[in-house]
């Protein structure tokens, strides 16, 4: 099977948003303006091609991000529908790691909202050219010219109308396109809409021609050619327009703002158009680099068919019935069917056993994934998220996905003897699929601890235990994550020696562990000289201390933000050994830390209230009760929006609780921001607990 499409003609695309924005309800008119449905499935009846989890259908929300492929216009658009709810931002960071193009999605009466907040600098951190699609212009509040002021100053974005609309809320009626200079009317037919294009009526002429112009002022800021015709006076053509416009889009320095909604089937053909002239093609995307993964040289990996592989798995799934599937983005190369591919992370051989393109959970046998596509491999039982996939004969090792630590955590039991095995392996399963999600067992108490990104992701997780892998499980109070932390720099010298006849063990470090910032994690220094502790023996150390961090010596949770240097130490000719150093390093590191005034840590999450004026009062004296540091309140649309930072261990069920205080009238977002110390008082009680 050969390409279908050439690699210019290529689009990797994402719709990334807050929750409730509609990026579902855009994707399926997507698939349906396109052909690639002939039906429009909708989130609220549980219909969505692309919410096909149980879960999702229920909930009326993304969990998982799904893939789809699909053709406009010659070009071929891959898209991947993203969750917008907090918990699980995994899903998000793994897709824009293998994206080249987004839609950042917008309710026209809510803005700029937290998630889309930070799913924006997401994309920012992975340099993802973005276009801006304003839905719901038909709700009542829509406000086009305030969300895009929003969006300019809160995400500090270039942000340009390419189209303006005609009318808001239910007057809402087409758009004026101000690169044709022209207006669109939309008509309903059908439960489908028609449209029909007239010149731009005279009411909305001056608007028009002032937003023209300020399209053309900001991108010809960028292109040399465009701005001296600016300067002389000289109307640019469509044809110049559209090219300046697409390499200010793909070198992110404007981001073109379109507008409609999607649940009538208004503004979804313009924003087609927008993808494919203003997003970019994998070759107009900076070529990938790696690493050789034996000498560590820089490679780089130009995309292009005829270029050695190159992948990167970015998500796995079990299927009942293909088992372990591995979603891979191919930067340079093919990869056929039945070959053998190094995982150059785990630098072991793999065979791939079949090759399928997704639609959301339907699939389609592929012989052959070309370069610039998104595939999906069967039988690659030893790669994990963010390995690797290359030709064996040419290894090169990409950067990897960073993901958050969980901040939430329960314990969970079998409800039989027969379930007890089941539950280890279905949680083992899921925890390979989701790099948030972690599962061990208490080695004091024997009981399953799960880890994840907040309540709802463990409820999901848990649901999904049940009714997919039919265990049943009882199931502990929520608990916070805490960390362990030092605050005053120590010295200390440990021997250890040890004497059971015939050879001893010997190993003698002497220790500095001193306080870092936050979110700077762990540092080791070696500034060992003359050989007093041999070479070989420096990383024992090393992994000694990291052993001794896995479960601090002050309440048993993880140790963040410490510097330990190393600075002398002695060794035995015959008795000292890597085991020997590796049991000193941990045994000084505790003894330390318990001299270096620690303290305790806890997640502090990032709360936005949106409520009606009245219950402003009740919500928040309900925040100060929970130590909550009120940040601003603002007011939006007739509502008022709070902003705090909440420790995690006081927010446990306070949707309900919100929604108990307000008759069910306000919303909450709650994201996990920064990790702070506890207060010395509360600190002693959650540590006299975890010791008993």
């Amino acid at each position: 099977m050969s390409r279908q499409v050439a690699l210019n003609y290529v689009r990797n695309i994402g719709i990334m948003a807050h929750i409730d924005a509609g990026k579902t309800t855009v994707t399926e008119r997507i698939l349906y303006f396109t052909g690639k449905t002939y039906k429009i499935g909708e989130v609220h009846d549980g219909q969505a091609t692309m919410d096909w989890m149980e879960q999702e259908k229920e909930r009326g929300i993304t969990i998982t991000s799904a893939a789809t492929t699909t053709f406009w216009k010659n070009h071929r658009i891959n898209i991947i529908d993203t969750p917008g709810h907090v918990d699980f931002t995994a899903e998000v960071e793994r897709s824009l790691r293998v994206l080249d193009g987004a839609i950042a999605l917008f309710c026209a009466v809510g803005g700029v909202e937290p998630q889309s907040e930070v799913v924006w600098r997401q994309s920012e951190k992975y340099k993802i050219p973005k276009i801006i699609f304003i839905n719901k212009m038909d709700r009542n509040g829509a406000d086009f010219y305030g969300i895009v002021n929003e969006i300019e100053t809160i995400l500090n974005a270039n942000a340009v109308p390419i189209v303006l609309p005609i009318g808001s809320e239910d007057k809402f009626v087409g758009i004026v396109d101000l690169i044709d200079m022209n207006a669109i009317y939309f008509e309903e037919k059908d439960k489908t809409i028609d449209f029909y294009e007239i010149e731009i009526p005279e009411q909305l002429q001056e608007l028009a021609e002032k937003y023209r112009r300020n399209l053309i002022e900001k991108i010809s800021e960028h292109d040399e050619a465009l701005f001296d015709l600016y300067i002389g006076g000289i109307e640019p053509g469509k044809k110049e327009i559209i090219r300046v416009l697409r390499e200010t889009t793909t070198s992110r320095q404007i981001v073109p703002v379109l507008c409609g909604t999607a649940y009538k089937n208004k503004g979804i053909r313009k924003l087609l158009d927008a993808i494919v002239k203003y997003l970019p093609s994998p070759t107009e995307r900076p070529p990938v680099i790696g690493t050789h993964n034996r000498s560590n040289a820089d490679l780089v990996r130009h995309p292009s068919d005829d270029a050695p592989f190159a992948g990167l798995a970015f998500k796995v799934m079990t299927d009942k019935h293909l088992g372990k599937m591995v979603y891979f983005r191919v930067y340079s190369g093919t990869v056929k069917a039945g070959t053998h591919v190094l995982n150059s992370t785990q630098n072991k051989k793999q065979r791939i056993g079949r090759l399928l393109q997704m639609h959301a959970n339907r699939q389609e046998e592929r012989d052959e994934i070309y370069c610039g596509d998104i595939g999906v491999a069967v039988g690659l039982s030893n790669t994990t998220t963010g390995d690797t996939l290359c030709d064996e004969n040419h290894p090169i090792l990409l950067e990897a996905i960073e993901f958050p630590e969980p901040v939430v955590s329960m314990a969970v039991k079998p409800l039989s003897r027969q379930d007890r095995e089941r539950l280890g392996q279905t949680l083992a399963k899921l925890a390979e699929e989701d790099p948030t999600f972690i599962t061990k067992v208490d080695e004091e108490t024997g009981e399953t601890v799960i880890s994840g990104m907040g309540e709802l992701h463990l409820d999901i997780i848990l649901d999904r235990v049940k009714r997919e892998f039919k265990v049943m499980t009882e199931i502990g109070k929520p608990e916070v994550a805490y960390r362990e932390t030092i605050t005053k720099p120590v010295e200390e010298s440990l021997k250890f020696v040890k004497q059971t006849g015939g050879r001893g063990q010997y190993a003698h470090v002497v220790l500095i562990i001193e306080p870092l910032p936050e979110n700077e994690g762990f540092e080791f220094v070696n500034k060992i000289v003359g050989g007093v502790i041999p070479k070989e023996f420096i990383p024992a150390i090393e992994k000694g201390i990291k052993d001794a961090m896995k479960e601090g010596p002050y309440a048993k949770y993880p140790v963040v933000n410490v510097r330990c240097t190393l600075v002398d130490g002695s060794y035995h000719p015959v008795d000292s050994s890597e085991m020997a150093f590796r049991t000193a390093g941990a045994m000084c590191f505790r003894t330390a830390f318990r001299k270096a005034k620690p303290a305790l840590l806890e997640p502090f999450m990032r709360a936005e209230i949106i409520s009606p004026e009245e219950y402003l009062g009740p919500v928040t004296s309900s925040l100060y009760s929970k130590r909550a540091n009120i940040k601003a309140i603002d007011s939006r649309n007739g509502s008022r929006i709070i902003k705090a930072y909440v420790p995690l261990a006081d927010m446990f069920g306070y949707t309900s609780e919100l929604r108990n205080i307000t008759s069910g009238r306000a919303s909450v977002s709650i994201q996990f921001d920064h990790y702070s110390e506890v207060q010395p008082a509360l600190a002693e009680e959650i540590v006299a607990k975890r010791n008993n």
